[in-house]
């Protein structure tokens, strides 16, 4: 049966149920398993039941972003690409933010407060520049694509009932890519997406070809936007 989609609100969202790991694994795993659903890689994952999923309180505020940290640190030391797709889902409780605009804002907050806790150099396979075409977010020295979704969102694949981030492993594009399987699966994951929607997402580039970094908090930006990271202290 499929799952329906529903436009995002232009008021104040309404507060859903505090998130539980099973009450988000469900929701997730029958909304990507939905037959309309446009990623193939997030498909993979919740059919070969390699989602690692963790709760916690507000989006942005530091002590969320501790229990966040730590749970990435164990997800990284464990995480093994090899066995095929997996992510770690971070889903967060309290209000949600009311616009696209504020939940980017929360999510580079709760991403400065990752690198600030991080005593690790960055992975050295990718760059730390958040402008770089080669960029890719990175806690333990493991590098991160991060997928943010939320009530708000624009795009229907990325709207869920409570705000939330997908840590993916890096080294899964990188391996696509090697294997030349990337260009098929993404050419798929754009035709399935214009499907639900009726256009594809523009924020999706090529993988290589922009900053992923643009791409994070789903929401539409111009080629000014900046990311509020800062780079202080990083490995190069």
């Amino acid at each position: 049966m499929s799952t329906t989609l529903t436009p995002a609100s232009t008021a104040a969202p309404t507060p859903a149920p505090e998130p539980t790991v099973d009450a988000v694994h469900d929701h997730l795993a029958q909304w990507v398993l939905d037959p309309e659903y446009p990623c193939l890689g997030a498909r993979a994952v919740f059919n070969r039941d390699r989602a690692t999923v963790v709760t916690t309180g507000r989006l942005g505020s530091a002590s969320s972003s501790l229990d966040v940290y730590q749970a990435l640190r164990d997800f990284g030391d464990d995480a093994n690409p090899d066995e095929g797709f997996t992510s770690l889902v971070a889903a967060f409780g309290g209000q949600a933010p009311a616009t696209e605009r504020a939940f980017e804002d929360r999510l580079w907050t709760t991403l400065q407060h990752l690198h600030d806790f991080d005593d690790t150099p960055w992975n050295p396979e990718v760059s730390s520049d958040p402008a770089d075409v080669d960029f890719s977010f990175s806690i333990g020295g493991v590098a991160y694509f991060v997928v943010g979704l939320h009530p708000q969102a624009s795009r229907d694949a990325r709207r869920t009932p409570w705000p939330v981030l997908v840590f993916n492993l890096h080294s899964q594009f990188e391996e696509l890519k090697a294997s030349g399987r990337y260009e098929h699966m993404r050419d798929l994951i754009r035709s399935r997406d214009f499907d639900l929607q009726g256009s594809v997402n523009p924020m999706v580039a090529d993988h290589g070809e922009q900053s992923e970094a643009l791409q994070y908090s789903g929401r539409k930006v111009d080629s000014s936007w900046q990311a509020p990271l800062d780079r202080e202290g990083m490995a190069p």
